[in-house]
């Protein structure tokens, strides 16, 4: 799409939401909802990736202008099935633990056993573990706590953070960025173990490390949509 304004804006803000003006005109949805955010702050960066364009607009490079579409168009309105959704990543990875070689089992609960025990510390529920693939069921008790803090959540914040849940396969990870438990960088870090642990003994594939930088860019994206709509924590508690 050929770039078609000149200035980019910040509307006055409307009853707590901020509007993003192309040439003085409220920026739409793809389903023509008005582009409103919770912040100032996520506005002026929606802004500042239209500001970005050259002549040919790149939707694909305006995360902020997809995630927000996204939560307008599809997640409003339909905030259980979200929640459905992100709750899935309760079967979490972290969960799923190797029998062997000794070294990738000790790995595994070096960096997910601190995991673990901070969500249940911080939203006391204790994910079942086990070894293998053998599908492990957590307790309805357990998935009821999570959908409820969960569904505390707003449109914008579901949306992103159910992009953060796939990208990592995690419930937990995904949690732990949204409360400032960690970076993006160490979320996916730690979701990517085995593939790192893969590498390292049979060497790396080009491929795969590409792909990864596309997943890190990602990530990183959702956090920023999550800490710019007023959400996340300031700051990685430990």
């Amino acid at each position: 799409m050929r770039r078609f304004y000149t200035n980019v804006g910040v509307g006055i803000p409307k009853r707590g939401s901020y509007s993003i003006l192309l040439d003085g005109k409220s920026i739409k949805t793809p389903k023509r909802a008005d582009l409103v955010v919770p912040s100032h702050e996520l506005a002026d960066a929606i802004a500042e990736e239209w500001r970005a364009q050259g002549d040919d607009i790149k939707p694909s490079e305006m995360y902020l202008t997809k995630c927000a579409n996204s939560a307008i168009d599809y997640t409003a309105g339909h905030e259980g099935a979200v929640v459905d959704g992100i709750l899935a990543y309760a079967n979490d990875l972290l969960c799923y633990r190797a029998e062997e070689p000794a070294d990738l089992v000790a790995r595994q609960s070096e960096t997910w056993d601190p995991l673990l025990d901070w969500f249940e510390t911080r939203f006391g529920v204790k994910l079942r573990t086990g070894v293998g693939i053998v599908h492990i069921q957590q307790e309805e008790a357990a998935l009821a706590t999570l959908r409820a803090a969960i569904a505390e959540q707003n449109a914008m914040v579901l949306t992103a953070l159910h992009a953060a849940a796939t990208i990592c396969g995690s419930l937990v990870l995904a949690l732990a960025i949204l409360e400032g438990r960690l970076a993006p960088d160490e979320a996916l870090a730690a979701s990517r173990l085995d593939e790192e642990y893969q590498a390292e003994k049979w060497g790396r594939d080009a491929s795969v490390e590409l792909r990864a930088r596309a997943l890190m860019a990602e990530l990183e994206a959702a956090a920023r949509f999550m800490r710019l709509a007023g959400c996340v924590a300031p700051s990685h508690a430990t």
